[in-house]
């Protein structure tokens, strides 16, 4: 077994061991001494460990003790920034990239457009304690968000959408999927290759059953789980997206290109 993957498990059973949530490992350097390796051999090490789920890095601050899966609720209203709020947990949004752009099939299906007509794409990354958590690409009817490229430079859509467009939206339909983390991934959310992933599509309607949104969320499995509760009325209105599947929805750059 090579040497870096033997530290690893010791770290692992150290972790679950010794450590609670939140907890702060040694630094790079205070390992390499008590192993008697070099820091690359912990780097490597300690990558295991956060494929593990177990840990997780901020620049900074070190390796930290992964608290634990973040619940995260899904219901009809829930929005992501009041989630992580209610769970006391501070959070951010970056805005990637906005433009209007030809659409994928299945999101123009959606709209009840053709797919040469464009619609306003928004692709963000959640960040919670200053790690990335979820990458979302919003699909918008660009007619419901007039002058959204000039205002909008990060922070809950959510909000935006409220205070300039008098628009609160409502999850009509919800699909869940798991998927390996792709390239794109990996820069993003800070995640091996091919790591587990939670994608939930949603389409967003106003007041008056209208789609105005649809966001597609890839979610690190290892830091966030979704519960739904039942409480409202569970008829066919908030049954399955459908049957395409996430890479439909949110294709690759690769496949954007």
């Amino acid at each position: 077994m090579p040497r870096y993957r033997e530290l690893a498990d010791v770290l692992v059973r150290e972790v679950r061991a010794d450590y609670g949530p939140g907890d702060l490992l040694p630094t790079e350097a205070q390992l390499a001494k008590r192993f008697a390796v070099n820091r690359h051999t912990v780097r490597r090490a300690l990558d295991e460990v956060v494929a593990a789920g177990l840990v997780t890095r901020h620049q900074g601050r070190g390796t930290q003790v992964v608290d634990r899966r973040l619940d995260y609720a899904v219901s009809a209203g829930s929005k992501v920034t009041q989630n992580l709020a209610g769970l006391g947990l501070p959070s951010s949004t970056c805005c990637l990239e906005q433009d209007l752009v030809m659409p994928p099939e299945a999101i123009a299906q959606r709209f009840g457009r053709p797919a040469s007509e464009p619609l306003l794409r928004v692709d963000t990354v959640r960040y919670v304690d200053d790690a990335p958590l979820m990458r979302l690409r919003h699909w918008f009817d660009p007619e419901r968000v007039p002058g959204w490229l000039a205002r909008y430079r990060g922070g809950s859509t959510r909000a935006l959408l409220a205070q300039h467009y008098g628009l609160q939206l409502h999850r009509r339909r919800v699909r869940i999927d798991a998927v390996g983390a792709d390239r794109d991934d990996t820069r993003w959310l800070q995640c091996p290759l091919n790591a587990p992933l939670l994608v939930m599509t949603s389409d967003n309607t106003d007041a008056d059953g209208v789609l105005v949104e649809v966001s597609v969320g890839r979610a690190r499995a290892d830091r966030l789980s979704y519960h739904i509760d039942f409480d409202e009325a569970t008829d066919g209105r908030h049954g399955g997206a459908g049957t395409t599947g996430p890479s439909d929805l949110f294709p690759s750059d690769e496949d954007d290109a």
